[in-house]
């Protein structure tokens, strides 16, 4: 769904932005949309609805108590609504709808903020509260745990505007640089942090609460993942972990398969969507729909595989082909686009999005195993960097890094040995894919590096202090990856990918019971050691896949983006840059870097992604 709203003194021209607003996030709920104002005017709602549990128009929002003092607008799913709702019956609450929104807005009316606690689901939402009287009401926001659903929000002048998408909200102002800055580095927008100035996000896990009569905005995090727990004994008993890992995991798909439309998986082939689809056929009491895309020729065309799980389960399998790779897609998914990512996978979770919505409006995905069970290679990777170089002096690092990084950008080992400049734990952070510290200083003009000044290394330092434990590299790179890399880049590729095509995906890696199990009982050599990744989640697959599944092929939904990219038009890529902010003489060098063999794909594309994002900005203004 999409909601919108704006807490403050209500004008004509907020309502008239209000109605604007609603039609921009209409792909995001096409089956209805309604909007509410209070008697007093000081706060207005405007709900796009998805419809996916109780489908009729008793649970359309804005949704709005029997008494009248409590109105909600929600965006997401609570899928232990069930369970809940026969809990608040127990306490003495009363029902008029099938649906999780009235259950929401019930949890809120008997536990307050402390209802949080009690949610599974993914959520973004916005309660109105008007019980304690004109002038004393107070906003109360929040969003789920792992940041599934998004909130953006703009607190100035008296007035709280908030929204689902960026384009949601009026843009009155232009690029906030540390967004832009942390973009380049990390090719999305982290945090709180944004790219247009005077909007932030509101984080994973966090809650929010604004008061009408001092109009103070207070924040807080509701939920953390937990501390990981050390036997005393140092044994681990792997086939009981890995038990009790598919034992959650098939608690949360059972959740995710509530819904009274039609559902399915996206089914890429790879261990995650692989689990998922297993699961989801154990716990089904019908056929399962699974769908993937494939890429001809190419060596990313992962159809073979899906069909391999897709056969062996017997699901209802779809396949969407690629037949001429290119980047007309971008034209098609450019409207969507209002805050940037340049994860290029978008593409194709676009595709495998709208190839999924003629079929169900339903679909599970399979993000969050890599962060839990440690399957990314860069895990294996930084060990064995780390295991070899540990007796290296940290200062020989930083000479050698500094040579390199003075490297043209594409240079195959440049980023390698460039990411290196604080020793092998750290490479992940200091050598991105995308535009490390040295490129950052050519690709901006010399007045916006001299503005960012220090803080030119603030998207590098801010993933230095959500690494966490030092002494446990695994421990510490999934804990970063889980806050940052996972809500930040996958998971806002996966919203904009499937609201876009008005399909509903559901995650049930990312249950908050698998994800603390995850954290607290899995030691980290069972996620990643020197000679294998993802140990606990390979005896799942050895006990519940095919035998002849291929444990160590890791693959999402991919495409070859530096081979695309080669055909793009110098000329066109820097007229649509901004004037005043880069060095257009280093985009050239890019993109000629690009055409005599170097690998400057992902990094172009960036910049393609950020060329769309402000063109979308500037016509919301």
């Amino acid at each position: 769904c999409g909601i919108v709203g704006t807490v403050g003194r209500i004008k004509d021209e907020d309502i008239n932005w209000l109605n604007k607003a609603a039609v921009h996030l209409k792909h995001r709920g096409p089956d209805s949309g309604s909007s509410w104002i209070s008697p007093s005017r000081n706060a207005i709602f405007a709900h796009q609805r998805l419809s996916i549990i109780d489908t009729g128009q008793d649970s359309d929002q804005p949704f709005i108590s029997n008494d009248g003092k409590i109105i909600l607008v929600f965006n997401g799913e609570i899928y232990n609504y069930l369970e809940l709702r026969d809990e608040l019956i127990s306490l003495g609450e009363s029902f008029h709808t099938r649906g999780d929104t009235e259950v929401l807005l019930a949890s809120y009316r008997q536990w307050g903020v402390e209802c949080l606690k009690r949610l599974n689901g993914m959520f973004a939402f916005a309660i109105w509260d008007q019980r304690q009287g004109l002038g004393s009401e107070r906003l109360f926001v929040a969003r789920d745990r792992s940041g599934e659903k998004p909130f953006y929000y703009r607190h100035e002048l008296g007035k709280f505007e908030f929204a689902s998408e960026l384009k949601g909200l009026r843009q009155t102002a232009g690029i906030n640089l540390q967004g832009l800055n942390h973009y380049l580095a990390l090719g999305y927008v982290p945090g709180d942090l944004c790219l247009a100035e005077g909007v932030k996000k509101l984080p994973p896990a966090t809650a929010g609460l604004l008061n009408i009569n001092d109009g103070q905005f207070n924040t807080w995090q509701y939920w953390d993942i937990p501390e990981l727990e050390v036997k005393a004994d140092g044994q681990v008993n792997g086939p009981a972990l890995a038990e009790e890992a598919w034992s959650h995991l098939l608690d949360s798909v059972r959740l995710r398969l509530r819904s009274d439309v039609p559902t399915g998986v996206f089914l890429s082939g790879g261990l995650d969507s692989s689990l998922v689809t297993a699961a989801a056929c154990q716990v089904s009491n019908e056929p399962v729909k699974t769908f993937t895309i494939g890429v001809p020729g190419s060596s990313l065309d992962e159809t073979s595989h899906a069909k391999f799980i897709s056969d062996s389960f017997s699901t209802d399998h779809h396949i969407l082909q690629i037949e001429k790779p290119s980047l007309d897609i971008l034209d098609d998914l450019a409207p969507f686009i209002d805050e940037p990512i340049a994860d290029s996978s978008i593409l194709p979770s676009f595709m495998v999005s709208r190839l999924t919505s003629q079929h169900v409006k339903v679909a599970l995905g399979g993000d969050g195993g890599d962060e839990l069970f440690g399957g990314y290679q860069h895990y294996q990777r930084i060990l064995r960097d780390h295991t070899m170089l540990k007796q290296i002096p940290e200062f020989i690092f930083y000479y050698i890094s500094s040579l390199a990084a003075q490297l043209p950008a594409g240079i195959p080992g440049r980023n390698r040995i460039a990411s290196l400049r604080s020793g092998a734990a750290q490479s992940g952070i200091w050598g991105t894919s995308y535009f490390d510290i040295n490129l950052r200083r050519k690709l901006l003009s010399p007045d916006i590096v001299d503005i960012l000044g220090e803080d030119l290394a603030a998207p590098e330092l801010r993933s230095i202090g959500l690494l966490g434990n030092p002494n446990d590299i695994v421990d510490s790179l999934t804990r970063l990856d889980f806050k940052q890399l996972l809500p930040d880049d996958y998971l806002v590729k996966v919203d904009r990918a499937s609201m876009a095509n008005s399909i509903e995906v559901r995650t049930p890696f990312l249950d908050h019971n698998l994800i603390e199990f995850a954290f607290r009982q899995i030691p980290s050599d069972w996620k990643c050691n020197l000679v294998e990744r993802r140990r606990v989640q390979n005896l799942m697959a050895k006990k519940y896949l095919p035998n002849k599944f291929e444990l160590n092929r890791k693959q999402g939904f991919s495409i070859p983006m530096d081979s695309w990219i080669k055909d793009i038009s110098i000329d066109q890529l820097i007229d649509t840059m901004p004037q005043g902010i880069y060095n257009t003489n280093f985009i050239k060098e890019l993109l000629i870097g690009q055409r005599r063999g170097r690998k400057n794909g992902a990094r172009l594309f960036a910049l393609m992604m950020l060329n769309i994002s402000n063109a979308n900005l500037n016509n919301h203004k």
